[in-house]
């Protein structure tokens, strides 16, 4: 892996703006953790004041993360995950849910902001012996770039799971999404897999969508269920298909929100 992607870079502090809110920071403030500064909590409160499942959408789709991997390690039998857009550390993040079935796997998380490199350093001491856990700094936008640094550590021989986890709503257009994704997928070989979820439509959701901007925020994107499923076209799901996150193979009830996921295999 090349170096500038797999170490946090020495310019850090002059990159990192903690006056405007960032999506991983907020993200991370509503799964309870500590990563963020009061622009990404002032954001976070402002959502969750016209939209208060944000907070159980964050918490439901760390627990749809936990379940999916788990079920492509164990059922599909795959080492290799290429989460895109990890955000910041959490509970039970991709390489530790992986390895846990397969000490093996490998892991690469990707994602552009300079906060999440650095924790890369943590996750990579925290990783088993036989695996391998790194980072590529890179943007979704460029699926060409992450693909081309990935080689260096997964074998697109084999099939890997690829992870959007509510990361392409901040994709304006449907078309562009698709093709993201589709630009990806064409990489991994027949057997592979792709976890995806993104948030819904809904007129409380909405709210939240629009009070993010007025924040300061990157703005966010709904989609209707109809589109959201077409971003798996040419794959094969997983039952139960497209659910609402806490619908998706659960261990406990929990009330359904505006969030769907699903798990789908590439013939």
């Amino acid at each position: 892996m090349a170096d500038e992607y797999t170490n946090p870079r020495a310019d850090y502090a002059a990159r990192l703006n903690t006056n405007t809110p960032h999506a991983a920071r907020i993200w991370n403030y509503w799964m309870g953790g500590k990563d963020n500064y009061a622009a990404d909590r002032q954001a976070g409160d402002a959502v969750a004041s016209v939209y208060p499942d944000i907070v159980t959408m964050a918490k439901q789709s760390r627990k749809f993360l936990i379940r999916t991997v788990k079920w492509v390690a164990e059922e599909g039998g795959v080492t290799q995950f290429l989460d895109i857009g990890t955000g910041l550390p959490t509970m039970q993040n991709t390489h530790e849910v992986a390895q846990s079935v397969h000490p093996d796997a490998r892991i690469v998380y990707v994602d552009n902001d300079p906060m999440v490199l650095v924790h890369a350093r943590a996750l990579l001491v925290n990783t088993t012996p036989e695996g391998v856990t790194t980072y590529v700094e890179a943007d979704y936008h460029d699926p060409e770039l992450i693909v081309a640094d990935a080689r260096n550590v997964l074998d697109f021989t084999k099939p890997i799971c690829v992870m959007f986890m509510g990361v392409l709503g901040y994709v304006e257009k449907l078309d562009e999404l698709k093709s993201i994704v589709d630009r990806v997928m064409a990489h991994v070989p027949s057997g592979s897999y792709m976890i995806f979820w993104d948030s819904s439509e809904g007129d409380e959701i909405g709210d939240g969508a629009d009070k993010l901007v007025e924040s300061g925020g990157v703005p966010y994107y709904l989609r209707s269920v109809e589109e959201l499923k077409s971003v798996f076209e040419g794959l094969e799901f997983v039952e139960p298909g497209l659910v609402p996150l806490s619908q998706w193979h659960p261990t406990e009830y929990e009330r359904p929100i505006d969030s769907f996921g699903g798990v789908a295999r590439k013939p």
